[in-house]
């Protein structure tokens, strides 16, 4: 089978390390009992499993029809296996939904007993992601809604004993997440959030991303494409990113923002000396953007429950407030 050819040549190229993970993303709709089998032979340890949601009128807006039955079953073979790791992806601002089904949504998944639970805003870009031109702009809810449903997720989640996890996760506090978040080791990448603290990932496959410690390839995004770059030179990746002094402290800044909630000026100059001087600017004009946000004592930026939804808003003015003194440095 083509599973058992895939996970043998990645086997034979890769050792497992001491501490391994080895996480598949489950569609509970197209998972054969052959293929989770394979899986769980290889030594799947973790699972991912898409809901979006169960509500009958969001699925059939969306075009995605799964079955609470469907989900059960494959969330009972993965237990039944042997895993020990679940996740289950749930999204927030879909057409027709509303704060009545997702906390139907939400009651139907927590007997699963996910160690760790995923809640994404739905992003409309119907410009780049063809199939969401059957949703109905029109029966999207507003963006006031939207932040009551993602409130709603997080007073149920943390009731249900779950930490919150960033802007959009939930760990059970024995799950590694919430340890690396107790700790101050939290990452995030283009995956989300993780406890993973290598500075590299290595993306296989047509359009995966890769990140190293100075900057970030793309593989190219067409299949064809993909195959034909390997074939003739053995080098997937066909655009990439390098880092700049500068890039390397904002791409720091977003990430420690979006994982702590707090932005701490003498940690940032301690590392990024050379940038001393877009570190002061940044700071100083978050301060003067969001004085309610500044910590009294410390002068950091901190971000409490209630302000934590707006640490995108925040991530983009970390850019616009470097800009202009990076484009007159001397340290880029």
């Amino acid at each position: 089978p083509l599973m058992t050819r895939l996970l043998g040549a990645i086997f034979e190229a890769f050792d497992r390390a001491d501490v391994f993970e080895f996480s598949v993303e489950i569609d509970p709709t197209d998972a054969s009992d052959d293929v989770l089998e394979t899986l769980l032979a290889h030594g799947m340890s973790r699972a991912s499993i898409g809901v979006q949601d169960f509500a009958p009128a969001v699925q059939a807006a969306i075009g995605r029809e799964q079955s609470l039955f469907q989900t059960r079953r494959v969330v009972d073979i993965l237990r039944d296996g042997g895993i020990g790791g679940l996740n289950v992806d749930l999204l927030y601002g879909l057409p027709f939904q509303t704060e009545a089904s997702l906390t139907e949504t939400l009651e139907q998944v927590l007997p699963f007993a996910p160690d760790r639970m995923a809640l994404y805003g739905y992003a409309h870009v119907p410009w780049m992601a063809k199939r969401q031109v059957m949703i109905p702009e029109d029966k999207l809810p507003p963006a006031s809604e939207r932040f009551g449903l993602a409130q709603l997720a997080r007073r149920v989640m943390e009731g249900a004993g779950y930490r919150s996890i960033g802007i959009d996760h939930f760990a059970l506090p024995h799950d590694g997440l919430a340890l690396a978040q107790a700790a101050g080791t939290l990452r995030r990448n283009f995956q989300g959030y993780t406890d993973d603290p290598s500075a590299t990932l290595l993306g296989l496959g047509a359009s995966a991303i890769s990140r190293f410690e100075g900057g970030f390839t793309q593989n190219a995004t067409a299949t064809s494409a993909y195959q034909q770059r390997i074939a003739s030179n053995g080098d997937a990746a066909d655009k990439g990113y390098l880092y700049s002094s500068y890039s390397a402290l904002v791409a720091d800044m977003v990430e420690r923002l979006m994982c702590d909630f707090r932005l701490s000026e003498p940690y940032f100059q301690l590392r990024f000396p050379r940038q001393s001087a877009v570190v002061a600017r940044v700071m100083d004009g978050l301060r003067n953007s969001y004085p309610e946000m500044v910590e009294p004592l410390t002068s950091d930026i901190v971000l409490s429950a209630e302000t934590a939804p707006l640490a995108r808003i925040l991530a983009h003015a970390i850019d616009d407030f470097g800009t202009e003194t990076a484009a007159h440095s001397l340290a880029i």
